[in-house]
């Protein structure tokens, strides 16, 4: 039901000679159930939570969506991502994809100062990649604007972080929306002699019991469920024994959340997407089968 596609510069070759299993990873939100912001201790709750029940795969990764959490919503009491996260992910063993806002330059530029400060070599391996906008061209950003943003990432970055690109919703990349920067990718793999480019499933879920059915535009109706979620999960499992990466959203309900809007216009509760409620309780059964 919720799926949308990261596109990652990689500037290690890597051919792809045997089909592994792909990564699971989760998408993490940065607030607690009562609208605070998490800190490093609960950001390492998190981590033991996945650690310990994220049975769909070998949870070693996750995906946030801004160095700085400047939710209108809460305007009056921003979150430091980045600098909370990255420790606690350190300590326990897990690796980050650091999201950007940008959809505009000067999102763009207060979330760069704001990951200088932190940004050092100790987390060299704890950096997976930065993924510069989130859904910015679903929103009408133009890709022309947006893949500089990228550029200038990877050129302050990149002594540390290894990946720079950025995450959008399917369709942008199907419909040709995202063209300019994929061309563009493909010319500096070009120059650089490079011959990979990781895409991965950036978000993929369900709402469980307490969210909204979604119509597609043909009228078939998905219905929300706690039940239907953990079929869904089955698919998962098997994006990953394909050697999909993918990150489930979410990792934790988020009933704080305003609704989104959905592709046909109407709003959607988007507060009962996690694979675990707010206690960090799983809600259904997330092993997966094991292919020999």
């Amino acid at each position: 039901m919720h799926l949308s596609t990261t596109l990652s510069l990689a500037l290690a070759v890597s051919p792809l000679t045997v089909l592994a299993r792909g990564n699971l990873g989760y998408a993490l939100g940065a607030r607690k159930p009562d609208t605070s912001c998490k800190s490093t201790t609960d950001y390492a709750a998190d981590f033991d939570a996945l650690n310990s029940k994220g049975g769909l795969g070998d949870v070693k990764r996750v995906r946030t969506y801004a160095i700085v959490d400047t939710d209108p919503k809460f305007s009056g009491n921003p979150c430091p991502v980045a600098s909370a996260v990255l420790p606690a992910a350190k300590a326990k063993g897990f690796q980050v994809i650091l999201g950007f806002s940008a959809d505009t330059q000067e999102a763009y530029e207060a979330e760069k100062a704001a990951l200088v400060k932190i940004l050092t070599s100790q987390y060299t391996s704890t950096v997976y990649a930065l993924t510069i906008g989130s859904e910015s061209l679903y929103r009408g950003v133009d890709a022309c604007d947006l893949f500089p943003r990228i550029v200038d990432a990877r050129s302050t970055f990149g002594s540390i972080v290894k990946r720079v690109g950025t995450v959008d919703s399917w369709n942008k990349f199907q419909d040709g929306t995202a063209d300019p920067i994929i061309t563009a990718i493909g010319h500096i793999q070009d120059l650089a002699g490079l011959n990979t480019v990781e895409i991965m499933n950036g978000e993929t879920g369900w709402p469980g019991n307490g969210g909204d059915n979604h119509e597609s535009e043909k009228g078939t109706v998905a219905v929300a469920g706690t039940k239907n979620a953990e079929t869904f999960s089955t698919g998962v499992c098997t994006m990953l024994a394909m050697g999909v990466d993918v990150f489930y959203f979410e990792a934790f309900d988020e009933t704080h959340k305003e609704k989104s809007k959905a592709d046909n216009g109407e709003e959607r509760n988007e507060g009962h997407w996690g694979a675990f409620d707010e206690k960090r309780t799983p809600k259904f059964s997330l092993a997966c089968p094991t292919f020999d």
